[in-house]
């Protein structure tokens, strides 16, 4: 009986597993949200943004072939303009084959949004190969921000270096992004400069929480890596008449599985001043 017992055990865990597995390498959601911006320039129709993060190219999970999936998927989605809030790279315990950057990385340039791709680095690009990742990135057309900002159409972006590793500079990024026209946002890899954010800027877009990769019935997330513990861990949040968006990301970090969360990427549709709904 005891036998059968941990038998029955070993195969519902192995179950377990092979499903949370199968869910972190399914295609990514696609969450929708309509974003009023207070700044959008008159006369100018709204743009159709697609935000991603966290992809941790690395094998078993995420390895370049199935970032080539994911770009056809965005590609399908026809944005005006990709961002990508940082960690490109992973370095998991259990990874069976890590990547260079430039391996990585090439399929980001069969991206075609309408306008252009921006991208901030994360924590895993920083410990990895942050150069190499710049390199990459501008290879394949994305243009890299850190503490920097640029505008582009109607859209001026404001892009942090890694809030997590220490090198974030909110106060210089707001002085560049002052400097240009159009409606104004920031890109960030971690959601955690948010409280620090003027109401002035009325949207940020983040990553590095994976919504907590794994969540626990009635308990949820044990780990988001946010000081903030789930207040900023996931989805839409709107505080202080501003709103912040944190993506699930598309790849995995530490364990390549997935329990209570999903990868994903967020279309979000900017315009001028109407409420922001998610769908």
């Amino acid at each position: 009986m005891l036998r059968r017992t941990l038998v029955a055990a070993f195969l519902l865990v192995l179950g377990l597993l092979a499903w949370c597995y199968s869910v972190a390498t399914a295609d990514p959601a696609v969450r929708r949200a309509d974003i009023a911006m207070p700044d959008w320039p008159a006369a100018i129709p709204p743009v159709r943004l697609v935000l991603i993060s966290d992809i941790h190219v690395q094998g078993p999970d995420m390895p370049p072939e199935r970032l080539e999936r994911i770009v056809a998927q965005i590609n399908r989605l026809k944005p005006d303009l990709v961002l990508i809030a940082g960690d490109l790279i992973s370095e998991k315990r259990l990874g069976q084959r890590p990547y260079t950057m430039a391996v990585a990385l090439k399929p980001l340039g069969g991206l075609r949004p309408r306008l252009g791709s921006i991208a901030v680095l994360g924590n895993h690009d920083h410990w990895y190969d942050a150069p190499g990742a710049v390199a990459a990135l501008r290879t394949a057309g994305v243009t890299v921000l850190a503490n920097d900002a640029v505008r582009i159409g109607p859209v001026a972006v404001g892009g942090l270096d890694d809030d997590f590793t220490g090198r974030a500079d909110l106060p210089r990024t707001l002085a560049r992004l002052r400097r240009l026209g159009g409606a104004k946002l920031l890109l960030s890899h971690s959601p955690d400069p948010f409280p620090d954010v003027p109401t002035s800027m009325s949207l940020m877009l983040a990553g590095h929480t994976h919504c907590g990769q794994i969540s626990l019935p009635l308990i949820g997330p044990p780990k988001t890596m946010s000081k903030y513990g789930t207040r900023y861990a996931c989805g839409l949040i709107r505080e202080d008449g501003k709103t912040l968006v944190v993506g699930a990301g598309l790849g995995t970090s530490g364990i390549p599985l997935r329990f209570g969360t999903e990868p994903e990427m967020w279309l979000l549709t900017l315009g001028p001043a109407r409420p922001a709904a998610a769908r």
